[in-house]
């Protein structure tokens, strides 16, 4: 059946970022349904912020295009711009290789979610905005470095 049942989509938690960014993810859950559905081709998550939560760090995409949609109370996407406070039904799409970095962040005292939809790609290098590091994903492995492709840590 192509329904996805969200009570048995196991919620994931933690962060991939290497420390000392990991830590900044508190706050942050995933329901992967895209997956969960069986999807190859692109992903489908709901993202979960508690009171305070950040989705991830801002970031952009060399070769893979994102959209989100609020589904559930207000976040601010922030951006080069500042912030941009958006709620339900609200939508943001960031094309593939505009190097305006995104996060999004919930400041208020209930829970919030939005779905993000993105294309997978063979290949694909993410680059952080706001800080010294890069993620290059080669047949679904992380690999995060400096910009200038030196390890962290």
């Amino acid at each position: 059946m192509p329904k996805v049942d969200l009570d048995k989509v196991p919620v994931k938690t933690g962060s991939i970022y290497p420390d000392p960014y990991a830590a900044e993810m508190a706050g942050r859950s995933s329901l992967r349904v895209g997956d969960a559905g069986g999807l190859t081709q692109f992903g489908a998550n709901i993202i979960i912020l508690a009171p305070g939560g950040k989705s991830s760090m801002r970031h952009w995409h060399l070769n893979e295009d994102e959209f989100v949609m609020v589904t559930q109370g207000e976040v601010n996407l922030i951006e080069d711009e500042g912030k941009t406070p958006m709620t339900v039904g609200d939508c943001a799409a960031f094309p593939a290789g505009n190097a305006n970095g995104h996060c999004f962040e919930n400041a208020t005292d209930v829970e919030a979610r939005f779905l993000v939809i993105g294309t997978r790609a063979q290949s694909e290098i993410g680059t952080y905005s706001d800080i010294d590091m890069k993620v290059t994903v080669e047949g679904g492995q992380f690999e995060f470095t400096r910009k200038d492709g030196t390890p962290i840590g």
